[in-house]
């Protein structure tokens, strides 16, 4: 078995669809990626062994979007604003607790 090079590796949809058409990033997915990154960083999560922030593509849960997606564990978020990355980021990312209330 091999070990996972990050505690937690993250993926948020950062796919822009058609116009007209419903996706992640007509709903503040790009604000909330570059905050958590910045999140993580300043609370010195990230790094080998640690906490990874990546783009994703499509994660084709358009209609409960934004959303984003933790591994190994492969919890998947939805978020409002930048308290709920707060929290996820405390809660789960810092203390291995799920958020519930953001579950998709």
């Amino acid at each position: 078995m091999t070990q996972s090079h990050f505690q937690y590796h993250v993926f948020f949809c950062l796919n822009q669809r058609e116009p007209g058409e419903d996706c992640c990033m007509n709903k503040g997915a790009e604000a909330a990626f570059d905050y958590m990154k910045k999140k993580v960083k300043q609370q010195g999560l990230a790094g080998a062994g640690k906490v990874r922030v990546n783009r994703a593509g499509c994660l084709d849960r358009c209609e409960v979007g934004p959303v984003m997606v933790v591994y190994p564990d492969a919890v998947w978020y939805t978020f409002v604003d930048l308290e709920d990355i707060d929290e996820i980021v405390e809660s789960h990312l810092q203390h291995g607790k799920v958020v519930e209330r953001l579950l998709v």
